[in-house]
């Protein structure tokens, strides 16, 4: 079990990360490791969930969190003790072996308590590689942020005062590339600037010394306005006349060191009349990158180890690898006094360059002869490796093409390091570490946008600026050209270059200026592909922009070896990988530039092809979905017969493994669920169109998904009517009226649902008609329409009858007993309630057998049985938190409320009405949550708190007035749960 906040928060056990349920769990489990082993209050942990801005249900969600936290944890392997609860909070229990925060301060506890110098900087040492990056980096919260910045303070410290005893054992050399990056992260430290001038000068490189001083001078005047203080300045003198008391002295208890007059031997062979300076021009306008230049900086700092560490640098065309091994390659000159090596293998271009010409390159470079370069490429390679022994070189091979190419150009050195970029990865390379290079944020494209073109320009036009850079997918390359652009062209706005290219089809012929064009950088990286490669980027380009898992190259290209060709278009940074979800399936992604790309590509393809091709992928879908809906709570009202559209299975390892976890399925794909509906209508294909839309609503029910629900459905609608499409459009309007009830927008949803069901009587579906019917009577209910919505519901189930639909008959058994309960017919209701409970078990729905009992239970306390009605009212809510259907268990709470309302059970009745509130509040039901607080307020003044009964009752009376109900005040609220 291993826990860490020193850098992204960390979760594991037995190896394997302890999922984590959202932002909430990700900072309740982050405030609890900062203080380990300690009580961490409530309201700690409500100002961490939520800053400044808490509700009113704060403390239940943190606990809900916790408790979901626990269940997460013990479901790992860890123990169901390792978070206990406290009297006013929790507690998390762990080993400095279990978290790395207690690891890092043992450790410098142990530093304090050494006596030798050796023996602090080891311990120190180890203090710093519980370090993984800053920490929290990826847990945001205002508090938590405060907490971040102490720890990142401390390690500064730490390293600070690390470098400073290694500088006085002697190891001048080895810490000067952490001085130079330490200096860099804090520009004004005159302390971390001292002991920088300190190593350079005992390592016989006093101008950079003179150089270091002089540019920190410049700092504090031009930024601060001050001068160093004196100290430094006395430094600097004593550096500018050689003072030969800065000599290094060594400690006797420290490690040998050479003398600053005794520079070391030189490798045997040629010496170079001066040091390899190769390194191209850095970009003056280089930004972000910080986690990768770190882990880069962070393996070059591993260059004195007994081998050459090798980074290679992966990435799509234009994602600016160049650009970023130069920046990392520049800053990290200091530690390589030998020289840097650049070489361009030219894997992208018409003439890939061999690696006997490179070696050649090489070896000239190195002061060698062309007479006195072998001719066999193993004897280069040898020669090569002997001249960089006791040598400290940096070599950057740039556009590598595989592995074949680099091997030679390998030094085996220590003392040396290799940053190599590529499109592809390097796999067979040994040891080598891999950084996968993305777009830049969006913070850092507005940034470099900004540095280009200029602030004034930009702040002329913020919302351009955006949609320039929307259009560039924050792609480096992309958005080089278009400030190119921009600053070759002053008196364009910058809504000019906009209109430009925020079409698709001219964008990549914008793209351009000069040698610079985002179409050509990928068509580089195309002429090395197979051509069923090729075909496949083009046709994952037709599905749109989105997040896509990795099943849908399989009937894509209808192909049973698909994966493979997906890898090849991974490997070759076409196709991202972007994350593995919630059920281990990866998830793939292309950037918008090289999707265009791809559209272009599968232009000239026959129209039936492609047809045929979004055909297949969307058939899965249905299929998909179909089972995912099964095997959800009972679908009711919603639930239709499938149309004639396709369906396509995948292989059933796959299908099982998938449908394994349902909710998690359709969460993972929410996205992917309107898009397959919205390429059907683009392709004219209205049958499945409906079908997917009309099939997600279960899960979108379930999920109360309302604004994915309507806008689906809507799409799907819209296609229909085009199409004439009778059997679709009724199936959807039906969905929309049960939407529309849900938002409380009643004459919405008898205008969707009137139109249903004309045109379910047109096309002589009965069993559309008897659900139209009966969601008609549910309108009429809720509005207080009793006699309607009788006449209503038992037309509805006469016509369910006649077809034998259990489901429905079941359903609306129950409606008949709620509406013979308002009439106040309680024997009726009892029968109609027995009868609904009877065929809901008979058909094994335990989702509809806890409707029942949750509607049941008022029978029982109409009767003045309160016990018997919480009894069904528990039972219901154990099986609605099973199946997460927050809806239902929202209003189970509200009855349960009442029911301890009608005990005058304040301290009971308020706790399950605030969080049946709180759940009403977030799904959109302003009714419910309504009623929800004019009953806490009727409680408050029942009990004298007038001044809560009228912010309570004040709540409710702001909501009615919204759904333009006033007289709800007046009177219970009629529920329009289903």
């Amino acid at each position: 079990m291993r826990f860490g906040l020193l850098g992204p928060l960390r979760a594991q056990i037995a190896g394997r990360a302890v999922p984590l349920n959202g932002p909430r769990q990700a900072k309740m489990l982050a405030a609890l490791l900062i203080d380990a082993n300690n009580i961490v209050t409530m309201e700690r942990l409500v100002a961490v969930m939520w800053d400044t801005n808490a509700p009113a249900t704060a403390v239940r969600q943190v606990q809900d969190a916790v408790s979901g936290l626990r269940r997460n944890l013990v479901a790992c392997g860890s123990p169901g003790t390792l978070i206990s609860t406290r009297r006013g909070g929790y507690e998390i229990h762990l080993t400095q072996d279990q978290l790395d925060l207690l690891e890092f301060e043992h450790q410098r506890h142990l530093a304090e308590q050494h006596t030798t110098p050796l023996e602090t900087a080891v311990a120190l040492r180890r203090a710093l590689a519980c370090w993984r990056g800053d920490a929290l980096v990826d847990t945001p919260s205002r508090v938590l942020e405060i907490d971040a910045a102490r720890l990142n303070g401390k390690r500064a410290a730490t390293h600070k005062q690390c470098l400073a005893i290694e500088l006085g054992l002697g190891r001048h050399r080895e810490v000067i590339g952490e001085l130079t990056a330490l200096l860099h992260e804090h520009p004004y430290d005159e302390q971390v600037a001292e002991h920088l001038m300190v190593a350079l000068y005992r390592s016989r490189r006093q101008g950079e010394a003179l150089q270091v001083y002089e540019r920190l001078r410049r700092t504090l005047a031009d930024e601060l306005g001050v001068d160093p203080t004196p100290p430094l300045q006395t430094l600097h003198q004593r550096v500018l006349t050689a003072d030969p008391a800065l000599a290094a002295t060594i400690p006797a208890n420290g490690p040998p060191a050479t003398p600053p007059e005794s520079p070391a031997p030189a490798a045997p062979g040629p010496a170079m009349a001066m040091p390899v300076r190769q390194l191209p021009l850095d970009v003056p306008d280089f930004v972000g990158r910080t986690e990768a230049l770190t882990e880069i900086a962070g393996l070059l700092d591993g260059s004195a180890s007994n081998r050459a560490p090798v980074a290679v640098i992966v990435g799509g065309p234009g994602v600016g690898k160049s650009c970023l091994v130069t920046h990392a390659a520049r800053l990290a000159s200091a530690d390589f006094p030998d020289g840097q090596l650049y070489l361009n293998l030219a894997a992208t271009s018409d003439e890939p360059r061999d690696p006997g010409l490179m070696l050649a390159e090489a070896l000239r470079a190195l002061s060698i002869a062309g007479s006195a370069i072998p001719n066999r490429l193993a004897e280069r390679a040898a020669l090569y490796r002997s001249l960089l022994v006791d040598r400290r070189m940096l070599v950057v091979l740039d556009d590598a093409g595989h592995a074949d190419q680099v091997l030679p150009l390998l030094p085996a050195a220590d003392g040396c390091a290799v940053l190599i970029t590529s499109r592809t990865l390097l796999t067979q390379l040994p040891g080598a570490r891999h950084i996968d290079l993305d777009v830049l944020s969006p913070a850092e494209a507005r940034e470099l946008f900004t540095g280009i073109v200029g602030r004034r320009r930009v702040e002329r036009e913020p919302g351009e600026a955006d949609a320039i850079l929307d259009c560039c997918g924050n792609l480096p390359l992309a958005i080089r050209i278009a400030s190119g652009k921009l600053t070759g062209r002053p008196a364009w706005s910058l809504r000019v270059l906009r209109e430009r290219i925020e079409d698709e089809s001219r964008r990549l012929a914008e793209l351009r200026i000069g040698d610079l064009s985002v179409r050509a950088s990928v068509e580089l990286s195309l002429r090395l592909l197979p051509a069923d490669a090729v075909r496949a980027l083009s046709l994952l380009g037709l599905l749109g922009a989105y997040t896509l898992p990795g099943w849908v190259v399989g009937p894509l290209l209808d192909r049973s070896d698909a994966e493979e060709v997906l890898d090849t278009l991974v490997d070759a940074s076409l196709v991202r990988l972007t994350a593995t979800d919630a059920l281990g399936e990866p998830r793939y992604r292309l950037h918008d530039l090289i999707r265009t790309c791809a559209v272009e590509i599968a232009a000239p393809l026959p129209m039936e092809d492609k047809r045929d091709t979004i055909i297949r992928v969307l058939s899965v879908w249905l299929e998909l979905i179909g089972r995912g809906t099964d095997r959800l709570p009972a679908a009711g009202l919603l639930a239709a017969a499938p149309g004639s559209a396709p369906r396509r299975s995948l292989p059933d390892a796959v299908m099982d493994r998938l449908m394994a976890d349902p909710v998690g399925w359709f969460d993972a794909e929410r996205d992917n669920l309107l898009g397959a509906v919205k390429l059907a209508v683009d392709w004219g294909l209205d049958e499945l169109a409906w079908e997917l839309a009309a099939g997600a609503a279960t899960y979108y029910d379930h999920r109360c998904l309302y604004q994915d629900w309507q806008h689906g459905h809507r799409l799907a609608l819209d296609a229909a009517e085009a199409a004439g499409n009778v059997r679709g459009a009724s199936v959807l309007l039906r969905g929309l009226g049960q939407l529309h009830i849900y938002q409380d927008e009643f004459d919405r949803a008898a205008r969707a649902l009137e139109s249903s069901l004309k045109l379910c009587q047109d096309g002589g579906d009965k069993r559309g008609e008897a659900l139209s019917v009966a969601m008609l009577g549910t309108v009429s209910r809720v509005q207080g329409r009793d006699d309607e919505a009788l006449e209503r519901v038992e037309h509805a189930l006469a016509i369910a009858a006649g077809e034998g639909d259990r489901h429905i008959e079941a359903q609306l058994s129950c409606s008949m007993a709620v509406l013979k309960l308002m009439q106040g017919r309680l024997d009726e209701a009892e029968f109609w309630f027995d009868g609904a409970l009877s065929q809901a078990r008979a058909l094994g729905d335990g989702h509809r057998v806890a409707v029942v009992l949750r509607r049941f239970s008022r029978l029982h306390d109409r009767r003045g049985d309160p016990d018997e009605a919480l009894r069904c009212l528990w039972q219901a809510l154990v099986t609605f938190e099973k199946l997460a259907d927050e809806r239902c268990v929202a209003y189970t709470l509200l009855e349960v409320g009442r029911v301890y309302a009608g005990q005058h059970d304040r301290d009971r009745a308020s706790p399950a009405l605030e969080r049946a509130a709180g759940l009403f509040h977030r799904h959109g039901d302003r009714q419910d949550e309504a009623a929800c607080w004019q009953l806490i307020g009727d409680l408050d003044a029942a009990a004298g708190v007038h001044h809560l009964a009228l912010q309570h009752r004040g709540r409710a009376l702001r909501l009615w007035q919204m759904i333009g109900d006033i007289n709800q005040t007046k009177a219970p609220a009629r529920p329009s749960s289903p």
